[in-house]
């Protein structure tokens, strides 16, 4: 993925492209290079976003800071192979809406909100679910509350 764009009248530089996205906000990273490892794990931002996951799934721990490797050790132990490929489907999901939510700051002067990006993602991995899995019959209700006894339906 290498550098992610940006508006340069937005950041106000002369480079577009290099600035993190989030980096003008008050209280997350300032001045930092917008290369894919610092928006999607090194920003703020999506530390925060991560750590509601975290929140939401009730698993506490440090996650890995290199991209590939954070996408590899994102399994729990307790679910099956399967079960983890869903839980993985999470992992995208978090990486597509902070993406989207970056985007959204920079082109349409969107305000950055790590819990709305963390609940699109918590919709946009339900959504994938309930049409990937036939069987799959929780509601969105069941999955923002407890998402592990929903992903030890899928068989």
């Amino acid at each position: 993925m290498g550098k992610a764009g940006s508006n340069k009248l937005l950041h106000g530089m002369s480079d577009p492209g290099t600035w993190c996205a989030f980096g003008r906000i008050r209280g997350l990273t300032t001045k930092s290079v917008e290369t894919a490892q610092h928006l999607f794990l090194d920003c703020t931002f999506a530390y925060r976003v991560w750590t509601l996951c975290s929140i939401w799934i009730g698993v506490l721990g440090a996650y890995n800071k290199d991209i590939c490797n954070h996408f590899l050790n994102f399994h729990l132990s307790n679910l099956s192979e399967k079960q983890n490929q869903v839980w993985k489907g999470v992992w995208v999901a978090i990486l597509r809406c902070i993406w989207e939510h970056r985007n959204n700051v920079i082109f349409r002067q969107g305000i950055p909100d790590h819990e709305e990006a963390f609940q699109a993602a918590q919709l946009m991995s339900w959504l994938w679910l309930k049409h990937r899995e036939g069987s799959f019959s929780y509601a969105f209700s069941d999955w923002i509350l407890n998402p592990i006894q929903c992903m030890l339906c899928v068989r």
